[in-house]
């Protein structure tokens, strides 16, 4: 089947205003006129080659081009300036030609030249098990009403989670420009019980070099502290205080020594017990792995212990890790610690101080923390990421992950899944964990 219609361009109301003057970026040769063709099917070997062949036979100018296959199907699609005289008998030549491939064919000329694509302003990532029909609808509609643009989506995830990126144009992008539209956003996350993130486009996101990880319920599933304090017998006076310094009721450095003091008499021995009982958040280790083959340098900062971070930090090769010493007198635990207390302004300079060493701006540092202890460091981020936090730390990040999956963090930096798979087939690192046992 094919249609040759003449059409009518719209300006499109949403496209940034720097993008009008793309309008004029595309120059056709003289007595050419613009069109586009369109060409969808089963995909199978052959066809981009005779589609390309065809037009190569009517002399066709090539304004812009995008192809993709999705689930085994193919859709072509071309900007063109064309002979006006011949269109008709270029689409018959491009569907007699294209029949014997299983393809469809539409050509629609066009009365002026279209804009160019749009600069997509933000990204938005949405993530969600499941994610569904509703979901996206609400979103949707949601960007209708701050008259927000959905030019492209594709999918990014697949697992442990399903992932959506959704390229948008926000009209008045000028710096704060879409804060109304990203809080109304937020405010769907706990309605629709999805994650989404929303971030400006561009070479600003994808300047991000440096990704810093708070260490206990966020990269590791625990309380260090907390699990030191069983072996004292005080597990359950000590994860109180614990409690209520993470919703920000008490002064950290208060509270850390208050903690410690329950673990005064402990034997040395009990650090590296506990340093082997340590589980990491599911993800972590595919998310560190991944950003170190990226070239990333992480990070991570803790209100725990260093002795009981040694070992994982050499296990995942982290760049960087500052946290709390336990003094240690003649092989027992005093109940103190030694030196300056990781807090929640440390956390933040550390931050700055591990940027510093790298020669980073701070817009090219992400944060990830779970408490009120690290409000100042994700404040100070160029992207603060608040994981399964409370809701001190929720009020002042730039976006949220409710899932328990680490893997969330390349997500939201743009990293889609089946680049990540990839680099574990060919490193031999690849591992699929049933959600099951999680």
């Amino acid at each position: 089947m094919i249609t040759v219609t003449q059409t009518h361009s719209v300006d499109n109301q949403n496209v940034d205003v720097q993008d009008t003057d793309l309008a004029h970026s595309v120059a056709l040769r003289e007595g050419f006129a613009p069109a586009v063709i369109t060409v969808t099917g089963r995909n199978q070997p052959g066809v981009s080659a005779a589609f390309f062949r065809v037009l190569t036979a009517y002399d066709v100018q090539l304004l812009d081009v995008e192809q993709s296959v999705f689930r085994g199907h193919m859709s072509l699609a071309a900007y063109v300036g064309v002979d006006p005289e011949r269109a008709e008998r270029l689409s018959e030549g491009l569907t007699e030609t294209l029949r014997g491939h299983g393809q469809k064919v539409v050509l629609e000329l066009e009365d002026e030249i279209i804009s160019a694509r749009p600069r997509s302003s933000h990204d938005i990532i949405i993530l969600g098990n499941p994610v569904n029909a509703e979901d996206v609808s609400s979103i949707g509609q949601t960007l209708a009403n701050y008259d927000a643009n959905i030019d492209r989506i594709r999918g990014i995830a697949d697992y442990p989670v399903t992932g959506l990126e959704l390229k948008v144009t926000v009209p008045n992008t000028e710096p704060g420009g879409g804060h109304a539209l990203r809080k109304a956003l937020a405010a769907l996350t706990p309605e629709l019980g999805v994650d989404i993130a929303i971030e400006r486009s561009g070479l600003l996101r994808r300047s991000k070099r440096l990704v810093c990880f708070d260490c206990d319920s966020t990269l590791i599933t625990g309380e260090v502290i907390e699990m030191l304090a069983a072996r004292a017998g005080r597990e359950a006076e000590v994860a109180a205080v614990t409690e209520r310094a993470m919703r920000g009721e008490l002064d950290f450095e208060e509270s850390l020594r208050e903690r410690v003091k329950a673990l005064a008499g402990l034997d040395e021995s009990v650090i590296k017990e506990v340093a082997g009982e340590i589980e990491l958040t599911p993800g972590a280790r595919t998310t560190i792995r991944t950003l170190k083959r990226m070239g990333y340098t992480t990070a991570v900062v803790s209100g725990g212990f260093i002795q009981v971070l040694d070992d994982l930090v050499e296990e995942l090769e982290i760049d960087y890790a500052r946290a709390n010493t336990l003094e240690i007198v003649d092989g027992k635990l005093t109940g103190r610690v030694i030196g300056e207390v990781v807090d929640r302004a440390a956390k933040a300079d550390f931050l700055r101080e591990f940027a510093d060493a790298e020669g980073l701006h701070m817009f090219q540092t992400v944060a990830v923390g779970d408490g009120a202890n690290d409000i100042d460091m994700l404040s100070a981020a160029g992207l603060g990421i608040a994981f399964n936090a409370k809701p001190a730390l929720k009020e002042v990040a730039d976006t949220s992950v409710n899932h328990p999956f680490l893997d969330e963090v390349l997500y939201m930096l743009g990293i889609p899944r089946e680049e990540i798979d990839a680099s574990d087939l060919e490193a031999g690192t690849f591992r699929r964990v049933s959600l099951d046992q999680l």
